[in-house]
């Protein structure tokens, strides 16, 4: 049993945790909580490490043994060392290293339902934006440049698993760009201007870019979009706050699609 906060195995997750940078170098990421663990497992990503403390669940258990199958590396630390370690307040007993991997993106010609996030750096609005598209049966999502870290903890945890199902990248609006516009019409969601959402043609391969929601879409949004897009408030509010926004015009495409 590992008791030290000076071990090299908990001072590495403890990096992967707090660090952007420990992350993309060492190309991993942790996961806290049965949940994530498992999902993370049964999509096939690459367990490196476990660390488990007692108390842990029967439904936590298997999951030690399931990774121990695939030659990952299972350490029981003291509960003390474990809650010290953990990003989360009431950690579940669990907390699993992964390598990172790329899902594949559709071919731009076959691309037909995307969501672009900008400079969208509150974490919790990212990884239930994810979580979102994810829902909605998006086939990417793109993370333009200021975004959160997709692979911190805050955002795993709120996008519920979406990162082991969703093909994911981070681009720059170039890329962005050359990936959307060979077949997807391209909408920048704004507050109180643009096209109605429901006024629009989402059956037609469609783009969804969600700006922060202190300043919206950026210039470069601007300058790929097609059109603008909005959601019409009928009461006093200014507007939406961006996880939300991006789950009504989500599901608006998906109410269209279903229609026809």
């Amino acid at each position: 049993m590992i008791t030290s906060a000076q071990n090299p195995r908990i001072q590495h997750v403890r990096a992967l945790l707090a660090q952007r940078k420990a992350r993309e170098e060492a190309q991993e990421f942790a996961v806290e909580g049965v949940r994530l663990v498992e999902e993370a497992l049964a999509s096939g990503w690459e367990a490196r490490l476990l660390l488990y403390t007692t108390g842990l669940s029967a439904r936590g258990l298997a999951l030690l043994d399931a990774a121990r199958a695939r030659a990952a590396v299972v350490e029981e630390i003291s509960p003390q060392l474990f809650k010290s370690t953990a990003d989360t307040e009431n950690p579940q007993g669990i907390l699993g290293v992964f390598g990172r991997r790329e899902l594949a993106l559709p071919a731009p010609e076959a691309l037909n339902f995307a969501v672009v996030a900008d400079a969208l750096r509150d974490p919790g609005n990212l990884g239930t934006l994810l979580r979102t598209a994810a829902a909605a049966g998006a086939q990417a999502a793109l993370l333009a440049p200021g975004c959160a870290d997709a692979f911190s903890p805050k955002v795993l945890r709120a996008a519920m698993g979406a990162h082991f199902r969703l093909p994911l990248r981070q681009m720059g609006w170039e890329e962005i760009g050359a990936l959307l516009k060979p077949a997807c019409r391209v909408y920048a969601a704004e507050s109180g201007q643009g096209t109605a959402c429901w006024q629009l043609d989402f059956k037609a391969p469609s783009a969804l870019i969600i700006g922060g929601e202190a300043e919206g879409p950026g210039s470069q949004a601007h300058a790929l979009a097609d059109e603008a897009v909005t959601i019409p408030m009928p009461g006093a509010s200014e507007s939406l706050n961006a996880a939300v926004a991006a789950g009504i015009l989500l599901f608006e495409v998906v109410r269209q699609r279903k229609l026809r």
